[in-house]
């Protein structure tokens, strides 16, 4: 499975589902048990590959706007829902985080930034398709810390002039 083929599940799950992140999960595993056990790996890779990409200082800023506030767990979940935006709007976003602004169509605290489960849709896909657990990547583990250089969260000030078009839309 190459890039572009890893994009078009990942949309078509997302277009099935109109954005909701429960339904886009149950779609991913749908169409990934259409594929043979080799397939959903390669899936699985591509995907822990973004988590790994993503987690970066700035993008967890952008985050912790987004949700007003984010733990290192809700980062996490923000990175799997983030993906599921698709290519263009995970690329935008660690191409430059305060893109997000425009890059996010509508973002409501309530049902967005969080898709723990589509993390895991990979993982169900093979025990569906297989009867046993997904086997190891072969991938590199994340980092203990996240890429780049650390912001300070707790200051709203600073956050606002890394973030302006993100405070400005999103932050009351």
């Amino acid at each position: 499975m190459d890039e572009t083929e890893f994009w078009a599940i990942v949309d078509s799950s997302r277009e099935a589902a109109d954005g909701d992140p429960e339904e886009q999960t149950d779609a991913l595993v749908d169409r990934l048990v259409m594929l043979d056990p080799d397939s959903v790996l390669d899936f699985a890779r591509h995907f822990e590959a973004r988590l790994a990409r993503s987690y970066r200082w700035e993008l967890w800023g952008a985050a912790w706007v987004l949700l007003d506030g984010a733990s290192d767990d809700a980062f996490d979940n923000f990175r799997c829902w983030l993906i599921g935006q698709g290519r263009r709007v995970f690329e935008g976003a660690l191409h430059e985080p305060d893109d997000l602004a425009e890059l996010l169509e509508d973002f409501d605290e309530e049902t967005d930034g969080d898709a723990e489960e589509l993390g895991y849709a990979a993982y169900e896909a093979y025990e569906q398709l297989t009867g046993l657990e997904l086997p190891d990547l072969g991938i590199a583990a994340q980092p203990d810390e996240p890429a780049g250089t650390p912001l300070d969260f707790e200051d709203p000030k600073a956050l606002a002039e890394r973030f302006p078009a993100l405070t400005e839309r999103f932050w009351e």
